[in-house]
């Protein structure tokens, strides 16, 4: 009788579901390279997301992009046009000018729970179909970046501690259902997987991109997370989380407004406030210029302030 591991019985479930992902995902992922003015080259990833050639991507991959170029893992290559970019979603749609594999399947990120499986799928170094896997580490992070002398804050994102490298960047994170549930993003550099979020928000930043080229989005300057209101606030305002303020930009409408770190946001345009998607979803092109009413919790009061949200503007 063989004592030799019966193969089935070794490819446990965790690797069953990464394998199937992988094999499901690779082939709908690119290596996008793109070229900027005076030739200077760049990349990162891309997935199809539509049958007529549309791919999603990270603004910060395509930023400034003159052409670009999309390679498959079947070897296919494509070149493909700027459509548009969102520097606050860190979101971007490039389209194919001739024929891509087909589309990936999107799903919806407010169904992740903390500790689920996920896993990455991109071109690090251009290495075409890389995968790696992991959790959910994190859920609603906003985290500040910085182009030049452009301060943004990214909203809303995964954290996950699937490895991402150079080149990740535009790559989709997906759930055991090969479901591309974020679009990974490096833009932090903090040496933590992080990935934009597929919502309802996120697919209207997409379908504006497509019919119009660009975001019109208004703009506060809050690094923020989730948090659990004290019991006794709790009680109070029948509320259970709130948005606490990790830290406020320079300069920022936030900062003029007078809003601090460690700051409890309850609502904000006299709506409760209980997520980074709460908050991002005011923040379009119709509240740029208008007072926007806040109520923070602050050192065990209750606290009303009046931010004026800015245009983001810049690529």
């Amino acid at each position: 009788m063989s004592l030799a591991p019966d193969p089935e019985t070794a490819l446990d479930a965790y690797s069953r579901i990464v394998t199937t992902v992988a094999a499901d995902l690779t082939p709908h992922v690119a290596s996008l390279q793109v070229t900027g003015p005076g030739g200077r080259s760049g990349g990162g990833s891309a997935v199809v997301v539509s049958d007529d050639g549309l791919l999603l991507t990270n603004a910060h991959v395509v930023a400034y992009t003159v052409r670009g170029r999309a390679v498959f893992s079947d070897g296919t290559e494509v070149d493909v046009d700027l459509v548009g970019a969102d520097p606050l979603s860190d979101l971007a749609v490039v389209r194919a000018r001739t024929a891509t594999p087909p589309p990936a399947t999107l799903g919806d990120a407010t169904t992740l729970r903390v500790g689920q499986l996920v896993v990455a799928v991109g071109t690090p170094l251009g290495l075409v179909g890389s995968v790696t896997a992991g959790v959910v580490s994190g859920l609603g992070r906003s985290l500040p970046t910085r182009d030049g002398r452009t301060a943004r804050v990214v909203e809303d994102v995964i954290q996950t501690d699937a490895a991402l490298n150079p080149g990740n960047s535009g790559g989709a994170l997906a759930d055991a259902a090969s479901r591309v549930v974020g679009i990974n993003t490096a833009v932090a550099g903090w040496g933590l997987g992080l990935a934009v979020p597929i919502n309802d928000t996120t697919r209207r930043i997409i379908s504006t991109l497509v019919s119009d080229g660009r975001v019109r989005r208004a703009y506060l300057g809050l690094v923020s997370t989730p948090a659990p209101l004290p019991a006794a606030l709790a009680e109070r305002t029948s509320r259970r989380t709130g948005l606490r303020i990790v830290d406020v930009v320079a300069g920022s409408p936030a900062d003029r407004a007078g809003l601090k770190a460690g700051d409890l946001v309850l609502e904000a345009g006299r709506r409760p406030v209980a997520d980074a998607q709460s908050l991002q979803r005011l923040l379009f092109a119709d509240a740029v210029g208008r007072p926007l009413p806040m109520t923070t919790y602050r050192r065990g009061a209750m606290v009303d302030v009046i931010a004026v949200p800015t245009e983001l503007t810049g690529g």
